[in-house]
């Protein structure tokens, strides 16, 4: 059954929300110079590796708004093969790393990975921030898949 052009921008639109909401967390502990994740206050020693705090949270936002412009192209992939590929591989990569993320944080606030930092103080805020990546990932996950299926272009790049 083929895929109507709507239920094929689902994916790649929710996984843009899910890069945007990163981003706006980042700049958001970029404003209060504060390292970690929504719910996951960094351990105090990590400040002792990071020079400019706030610098460092604003480069993690532009790659939160590089992310959720690569998970838009999926919507509609370039048709040409070398950009369609670089496409398809940066976009797996961001998957794994987000995923990654997703993961350990899990395993810190579960109390499974001690040495990745305390328990969160605020289990809401860290369970909602949990709750939007995995979603990020997942839909990041199927816009991916469905690029990678899509009819390409015959031409040679």
């Amino acid at each position: 059954m083929p895929r109507t052009p709507g239920k094929s921008l689902i994916a790649p639109f929710a996984a843009g929300v899910g890069a945007l909401a990163y981003t706006v967390a980042k700049v958001d502990l970029a404003r209060k110079d504060e390292l970690g994740m929504p719910g996951f206050p960094a351990p105090a020693d990590a400040y002792a590796a990071v020079a400019d705090v706030g610098a460092a949270q604003l480069g993690n936002a532009a790659l939160g708004l590089l992310m959720a412009v690569v998970a838009l192209f999926l919507a509609r992939p370039p048709r040409g093969r070398f950009v369609r590929w670089s496409l398809l591989a940066v976009s797996w990569a961001g998957i794994v790393m987000v995923g990654a993320g997703v993961v350990g944080f899990t395993a810190r606030a579960t109390g499974l990975a001690p040495g990745l930092g305390p328990t969160p103080p605020h289990p809401p805020t860290a369970f909602t921030a949990l709750l939007v990546g995995a979603a990020w990932v997942t839909a990041w996950t199927v816009a991916t898949v469905t690029a990678t299926r899509a009819p390409a272009a015959t031409s040679a790049d």
